[in-house]
């Protein structure tokens, strides 16, 4: 069969014969896994080190922007390498132990998505929280809320409809930037087409299986987060969060 004039025979069979279906979608679970656990923790990172980049004291203020610097600024990968072959070095005994017994290279992946998309996501709620008028926090403190009390019932709450459409495109970034752990060795989508493709030497069908998969799954999740905006958006409030791109 002739593929774009080429003598090449596609062989899609190649995706779920001898096991390779099993391969793919024991990709798929531990990508969906890894991500879902990165954006928990990012969000969760995003949350506190947005909230403390707006703070009214300075010296919270300084701490929110210095992790973002720090970690925003450090490639993905470099992080990677040394959430795997670093950190663990300066652990105790008994948790390196720990770690070799549970995955050290799963744990490390989820490190340093977290940390990393963490601070991404700390610029877009910072924006999210400067982009709500001032007024809203005067009047909350007006009512008794204590500062912490008023980011916590009314400014993050508002900031985090706010700010969908952009943590949309970090969460899909998340999910893409997932496939580097396949270089400390997780065993994601990337890493299982890359394995398929060296044992049946079909890198074409295998890399497009890859490749339409994180399509897939990256359109579901625009879509459903797309749900989310149209059913938690605040008519007239728009976040700008271009300060969030780096």
């Amino acid at each position: 069969m002739l593929f774009f004039g080429l003598a090449y025979e596609l062989r899609w069979s190649v995706l779920w014969t001898e096991g390779h279906g099993g391969w793919i979608l024991e990709g798929i679970l531990t990508t969906l896994k890894l991500s879902a656990l990165g954006w928990i923790i990012a969000c969760l990172l995003g949350m506190l080190f947005g909230a403390m980049r707006t703070a009214p004291v300075r010296i919270v203020r300084w701490a929110g922007a210095a992790y973002v610097e720090c970690f925003r600024n450090v490639p993905l990968l470099v992080w990677l390498f040394f959430w795997y072959f670093g950190a663990p070095q300066v652990l105790p005994q008994s948790a390196q132990e720990w770690l070799n017994r549970h995955g050290a290279e799963f744990w490390s992946a989820v490190a340093g998505l977290s940390v990393y998309h963490g601070a991404r996501m700390a610029e877009v709620i910072r924006a999210g929280i400067q982009s709500i008028p001032r007024t809203q926090f005067e009047a909350a403190v007006s009512t008794g809320l204590s500062v912490v009390e008023a980011y916590r019932y009314v400014i993050l709450p508002i900031a985090l409809r706010l700010i969908i459409p952009p943590a949309t495109n970090e969460s899909l970034n998340l999910l893409k930037n997932s496939s580097l752990a396949l270089t400390i060795g997780v065993a994601e989508l990337t890493f299982m087409t890359r394995q398929i493709e060296t044992y049946t030497a079909r890198a074409f069908e295998a890399l497009t299986a890859g490749t339409l998969i994180y399509l897939v799954l990256c359109l579901g999740i625009a879509s459903v987060m797309g749900q989310v905006e149209r059913s938690f958006r605040i008519p007239g409030l728009i976040a700008r969060v271009g300060g969030a791109e780096h």
